[in-house]
C-alpha cells in the first residue's frame, strides 16, 4: 500500500473512530498495530490491547468527573492519613470501609470525636474511595445544606433540592453539631437523612456524642427520629479526643529546632 492510500486509509478510520466516540482508539491504533507486528500479536490481541487503553482513560475520566461532582474540601485520601499517629482510630475497619461493601447494603458511618482528631480526613479518603468506585458522591457541612434547603423553602423548590441529593450515593455530612439549627432547619436536615435511610449511604461527622445533640437538634421528638436513623446499622468510630492534627504540628515544630 502507497503512503497516499495508506493515509486516506488511517483518516477513514480516526473519522469513524470519532463518529462512534473511541477517541483513544483513534489517536493510539497506529502505534499500536506497528507495535503488535514487532511482538507478532494476533489480530485479537491487538484489539484487546486497544480496547483496554479506551477502557481505561474512560475510568479514569469518570472518576476524575466522580471527584469534581463531590465537591471535596481538599483532596485528602485514606493512604495519606497517617494511622500510627493515631492508634485509636481502627485501621483496619476503616480499609474495609474503603472497600464499598457499606455503600452497597447503605449503611452509615459515624465519625465521632473532638476537633483535630481526623474524622473530616477520614470522611474525604472514603468519599475518594467511594469516587474511585465511580460511585456518585456529595461533600457538604451540615449548615451549607440546611442553608441550600432553607433557601429553596424560600422559592418553593425544597422538593427537587431533595430529589437531587437524593441522586448521590454517598452524602458526606461534616461538622454536625458544630452550629445549632433552628427548628425548620432540623426539619429539613431530618427530611434528607429519613429519605436516605436503608436507601443509600450517609457518612457524618461530629464533635459531639450522641446523648448532646439535643444542643443542636432543640426538638426532642426530632432528635431521637434523627438519631434513629443515623444510628441504624451504621458503623460508629470514634476519633477520640487528643487533637492529631495539633500534636502533628507540634511534633513538626519540634524537629526544625532539633535541625
Amino acid at each position: 500500500m502507497n503512503q497516499q492510500a495508506q493515509a486516506l486509509e488511517h483518516a477513514s478510520v480516526r473519522q469513524f473512530c470519532k463518529a462512534v466516540k473511541v477517541p483513544v482508539v483513534g489517536a493510539n491504533f497506529v502505534q499500536l498495530a506497528e507495535q503488535a507486528v514487532k511482538e507478532n500479536r494476533s489480530h485479537i490481541g491487538y484489539l484487546e490491547a486497544l480496547l483496554a487503553m479506551e477502557s481505561e482513560e474512560r475510568d479514569r475520566h469518570a472518576i476524575t468527573h466522580r471527584l469534581h461532582e463531590a465537591k471535596l474540601p481538599r483532596m485528602k485520601t485514606l493512604e495519606e492519613f497517617e494511622f500510627a499517629r493515631a492508634p485509636q482510630i481502627p485501621a483496619a475497619k476503616i480499609r474495609e470501609l474503603a472497600e464499598g461493601g457499606y455503600i452497597t447494603r447503605a449503611e452509615p458511618v459515624v465519625l465521632i470525636g473532638e476537633c483535630g482528631t481526623g474524622k473530616t480526613h477520614l470522611a474525604t479518603g472514603l468519599c475518594v474511595a467511594a469516587c474511585r468506585q465511580k460511585r456518585r458522591v456529595r461533600f457538604t457541612t451540615a449548615a451549607n445544606l440546611v442553608n441550600e434547603l432553607v433557601e429553596a423553602g424560600q422559592h418553593h423548590g425544597v422538593r427537587r433540592v431533595l430529589a437531587r441529593w437524593m441522586r448521590y450515593d454517598v452524602i458526606a455530612l461534616d461538622e454536625v453539631g458544630y452550629v445549632p439549627l433552628a427548628e425548620i432547619g432540623a426539619e429539613f436536615l431530618f427530611q434528607v437523612i429519613a429519605e436516605r435511610a436503608e436507601r443509600a449511604t450517609l457518612i457524618v461527622t461530629t464533635n459531639l456524642p450522641f446523648s448532646e445533640w439535643t444542643q443542636v437538634f432543640p426538638n426532642p421528638r426530632l432528635c431521637k427520629a434523627l438519631l434513629d436513623r443515623v444510628t441504624d446499622r451504621a458503623h460508629i468510630i470514634e476519633t477520640g479526643t487528643e487533637s492529631y492534627r495539633f500534636r502533628r504540628t507540634v511534633e513538626g515544630r519540634q524537629k526544625k529546632k532539633a535541625s
